[in-house]
C-alpha cells in the first residue's frame, strides 16, 4: 500500500522487476551475435573466386595454406 511518498515492499519488487527486465532486453539488443560455425576466411575465398577476382590456382593455393 502507498502511503504519501513511501512505496510498500510489493512496489519495490515490481520496479526491480521491470528495471532487470530493461536490463536484460538492452543486453539482447547490444549483445554481439554469435558467430555460425562457418569458416569466414574461406567464405571470402569462395566468394572472391566466383567474384572472378581470383582464378582457381590462387584460390586453391590460399586454401591450402589457410588449411594448414
Amino acid at each position: 500500500m502507498m502511503d504519501g511518498l513511501t512505496m510498500g515492499l510489493e512496489a519495490w519488487l515490481w520496479m526491480g522487476a521491470w528495471a532487470l527486465a530493461l536490463v536484460v532486453l538492452v543486453w539482447l539488443l547490444v549483445r554481439e551475435p554469435r558467430r555460425s560455425g562457418r569458416d569466414e576466411p574461406l567464405d571470402t575465398l569462395r566468394s572472391r573466386l566466383a567474384r572472378g577476382e581470383i582464378s582457381r590456382d590462387e584460390f586453391e593455393a590460399a586454401r591450402r595454406l589457410l588449411e594448414s
